[in-house]
């Protein structure tokens, strides 16, 4: 029988406004009076996921696997990242339990998008829709968020990873002593 034990990640992320006509939010396209300056897409949602995925399972951050040096990460869609990162914590045989973030930000509402959104992650993660909560809340006109000069994501996400028996890896390191 397996024993897992439950990982908590956190992630954040954020992107300053810039000229455009919608901004990506977990992986919907949301109309907007303007844009998000980034290399790939700039979904902060799902860029904050990934984070919290990786730190889940100690696996670095989204700058790691994707890192914006690199020329194919271009305008890529968010989604993959966040797919890789559910890939890694299967791999190592994980369960993703519960993804939860809150988006930052006085501007555009997530209200009308947030089913769409959820049911996107859910998708995206292969997860049921009861497993991702999606909030959003301003900054009370304070700080960045609230000079409307970007937005920012932050998240959560509980995972299960299989219990490393602490004897057997002891026996196999004495053994390659």
């Amino acid at each position: 029988m397996t024993t897992y034990l439950t990982r908590l990640g956190t992630g954040f992320d954020v992107h300053a406004f810039t000229e455009g006509d919608h901004v990506w939010l977990g992986g919907i396209k949301i109309p907007a009076d303007r844009g998000v300056l980034a290399h790939s897409d700039g979904d902060v949602a799902l860029h904050a996921l990934t984070d919290a995925l990786l730190g889940a399972i100690a696996d670095g951050d989204i700058g790691t696997h994707f890192p914006p040096s690199d020329e194919q990460w271009r305008g890529a869609s968010s989604d993959r990242f966040l797919a890789h990162a559910c890939d890694l914590v299967r791999a190592r045989g994980g369960r993703i339990d519960h993804l939860d973030i809150t988006v930052l930000a006085e501007a555009p509402r997530i209200g009308a998008h947030r089913e769409a959104i959820r049911a996107r992650i859910a998708e995206i993660a292969g997860v049921p829709l009861t497993s991702v909560s999606i909030k959003a809340t301003t900054t009370e006109k304070l700080g960045f968020v609230g000079r409307a000069e970007g937005l920012a994501a932050q998240a959560a996400a509980t995972v299960r990873l299989p219990e490393i028996d602490i004897d057997s890896a002891a026996e196999t390191s004495e053994r390659r002593s």
